[in-house]
């Protein structure tokens, strides 16, 4: 017999999720996009400015100070203005800096342009994970944030291809060819933005492609969910000193440290073996693709046996694994084999990882508390970035960066264990 509720789950769910995830996802791509350039440009940018690995490497990590600094701002701000006119402006004014950054002309100017871009988009992501909130019941967000973060996989695999094919277009109408990556990259944010403005609704209430009976059954779910708590705005920052906020973003620094690690260094790595730029671009899509498929598939193995700490800490290991592997075995084949099976193990432990703080934050302080553990965690970002090439130049191997990537997610998965095993103890206190 036809379950009701179960049927009004599913239509609703699948109406939001068609009519939403799209967007996100391609508004995620393009800014996934827009932050990995660098990996590509470098490859001549570095000489074009008379730069060091470990200089450039540090332009490329202000990103994430500007990132740090405004990201719960930005998101205490979105809870209030609302998604459409914050996402809309966040859009609009990294893809000028993107632009910008197509006109470098010296290392301190690389440098402001790199922090300004880590200011502007500051908020989108955890913005983004904040609004599924109050979209999706509980149930639902693991799987929702895993196709969501699928457009990053996606960015890496297109913004190989496209940085690779881009750098080939050097000297066209006089421009650089680290020029039009960051020129042909950075349009596609500008023009998106008043597409957003124009069709994201701020919340479910605002949406009028959501039939009030679905609009009913989901403000009601979420509010049961929430225990009847009134979204309250007052405070909310208070959440950032939460010690469940604190504890989740001191082990988070380690998923982006071993992330952008590799995803920045990974073009270098194969640019070593020997192949042109258009060939490294496309050899660089096959690790995203994998990516693609494992965040696919963790989620909904976690929603339906259960999300448990293995679920995060077991591709960590694995990532770790095939990071030391990469090092050792022979052959340019083998070694990027194993990288093949770094990238989505390390990727594929994060979107269960972000089912965890809805499970103790609603509303206002969920923005507030996201926020922090993403501004604090890609940290691990600005850390990647210098130490990656900081080892690349102390050891004067390509590789030789992967065993500390390796070590950081070795530990990360104990915290892991430690942090999931505090959770469940407060929620059982509280209960």
């Amino acid at each position: 017999m036809p379950d009701p509720s179960l049927d009004m789950e599913r239509a609703t769910v699948g109406r939001v999720t068609r009519r939403l995830m799209p967007l996100f996802c391609l508004m995620y791509l393009i800014a996934y996009i827009d932050r990995q350039n660098v990996s590509y440009a470098k490859l001549e940018m570095v000489q074009a400015l008379g730069l060091s690995e470990a200089a450039y490497g540090l332009g490329a990590s202000l990103f994430f100070i500007g990132y740090f600094l405004f990201e719960a701002p930005s998101n205490l701000i979105l809870a209030r203005v609302g998604a459409r006119v914050w996402f809309a402006r966040i859009m609009f004014t990294w893809g000028l800096v993107t632009l910008a950054l197509g006109f470098t002309q010296n290392a301190t100017m690389f440098y402001i342009l790199r922090f300004l871009l880590g200011a502007t988009e500051a908020g989108f992501f955890p913005g983004v994970l904040y609004v599924l909130t109050l979209w999706y019941p509980q149930a639902h967000r693991a799987r929702m944030v895993g196709l969501f973060m699928i457009a990053s996989a996606v960015a890496n695999a297109v913004g190989a291809v496209v940085g690779g094919l881009l750098l080939d277009l050097d000297g066209l109408m006089n421009l650089a060819g680290w020029q039009w990556v960051f020129l042909v990259t950075g349009a596609p944010a500008v023009l998106l933005a008043p597409y957003v403005l124009w069709r994201l609704p701020n919340g479910p209430a605002q949406a009028r492609w959501l039939p009030d009976a679905e609009k009913t059954w989901l403000a009601g779910v979420l509010s049961a969910e929430r225990g009847g708590e009134v979204d309250d705005h007052r405070g909310a920052w208070k959440a950032i000193f939460d010690p469940r906020v604190l504890l989740l973003a001191g082990l988070y620094i380690g998923m982006p440290l071993g992330a952008y690690g590799l995803s920045y260094w990974l073009p270098t790595i194969v640019k070593s073996f020997g192949v042109s730029n258009s060939v490294n671009g496309l050899i660089n899509v096959i690790p995203w693709v994998m990516v693609a498929v494992a965040l696919w598939f963790v989620p909904r193995h976690a929603a339906r046996h259960g999300a448990s700490a293995w679920h995060i800490a077991g591709p960590c290991l694995l990532g770790a694994l095939a990071l030391v592997l990469s090092v050792v075995v022979p052959g340019a084949a083998l070694k990027f084999a194993m990288l093949c099976i770094a990238a989505p193990a390390i990727f594929a432990a994060q979107p269960v990882f972000w089912s965890l703080p809805p499970s103790f934050l609603t509303g206002p302080r969920a923005a507030a508390g996201i926020a922090a553990i993403n501004a604090i965690g890609n940290l691990g970002g600005f850390i990647a970035q210098n130490l990656v090439p900081l080892v690349r130049d102390a050891t004067g191997s390509n590789l030789a960066p992967m065993l500390a990537l390796a070590a950081v997610l070795v530990v990360t998965s104990g915290l892991i264990f430690y942090a999931m095993n505090r959770l469940d103890r407060a929620r059982a206190q509280a209960g």
